[in-house]
């Protein structure tokens, strides 16, 4: 509680009729401190990779083309989020990243030559990987720290939340995602 002292009450206020003697203490309440999210920044090594042979050794007609880590599909998705690779050391399945010059990224999958503070940023195709991005350095932000678990319909419902609100939104702070 902030107290704020007045000789006048707010009613008498501009009046040429009250006692300027007369001390009037009016109690308010102190409004609390939003909550905010304390969001780390990162330097990691930034490479691209993409669902093809020459990233992961997998042809299309394999089972398991295409399919992340975690069970996810990859997907490249500038509006909202897309899969990226990363050390499950560093950042768990479900960490979402926002990277500069790419958007964000939620971690679905590991790599054998991603080790440390390196993460792997998936494009739909080599000519992407080159053209939109090669090899950075950049400093991440980690917008939330994975649980180690990421489903179809988790990033699905991550997808449409970030649809309307362009962002992550504060209602899924909370959720296990």
């Amino acid at each position: 509680m902030e107290a704020r002292f007045s000789r006048t009450p707010a009613y008498l206020q501009n009046r040429d009729f009250h006692n300027r003697n007369t001390l009037h203490i009016q109690k308010t309440e102190a409004k609390p401190e939003p909550k905010k999210k304390t969001v780390k920044t990162v330097k990691v090594l930034a490479t691209g990779y993409t669902a093809g042979y020459e990233s992961t050794g997998k042809k299309p007609s394999h089972p398991q083309y295409g399919i992340t880590f975690s069970g996810v599909k990859v997907r490249r998705d500038k509006d909202t989020v897309s899969t990226i690779a990363a050390d499950l050391k560093v950042f768990p399945i479900g960490t979402i990243l926002y990277i500069p010059g790419y958007g964000y990224g939620v971690v679905a999958d590991k790599g054998s030559a991603i080790k440390g503070k390196k993460i792997d940023l998936y494009f739909d195709t080599t000519k992407q990987v080159y053209k939109e991005w090669g090899k950075k350095e950049v400093e991440v932000q980690i917008v939330r720290e994975g649980t180690g678990k990421l489903t179809e319909a988790m990033l699905k419902e991550l997808g449409k939340a970030m649809e309307v609100s362009k962002e992550i939104p504060e209602d899924l702070w909370d959720k296990a995602i």
